[in-house]
């Protein structure tokens, strides 16, 4: 279990969408990632669409895939 302190948060773009509420979003840095829709921005049914800028956690255990957690 991670502490909240360990957990890195990103902003990039989101590049394609896949099914499954899962997209590929570009990060600031240039790098591409698999990111999937967090729960609570499931269940209140928040859209988010190819060009959304959004904030990313990024998995402790391998950088090309993260939780979006923020739509902006």
């Amino acid at each position: 279990m991670t502490k909240d302190k360990d957990i890195k948060q990103v902003t990039g773009v989101v590049t394609e969408a896949y099914p499954d509420t899962r997209f590929k979003v570009e990060l600031d840095d240039g790098t591409e990632m698999q990111a999937y829709l967090a729960g609570k921005m499931r269940k209140f049914r928040i859209k988010v669409l190819i060009g959304d800028k959004v904030i990313v956690e990024v998995d402790p255990y391998s950088s090309e895939k993260g939780r979006i957690i923020r739509r902006m």
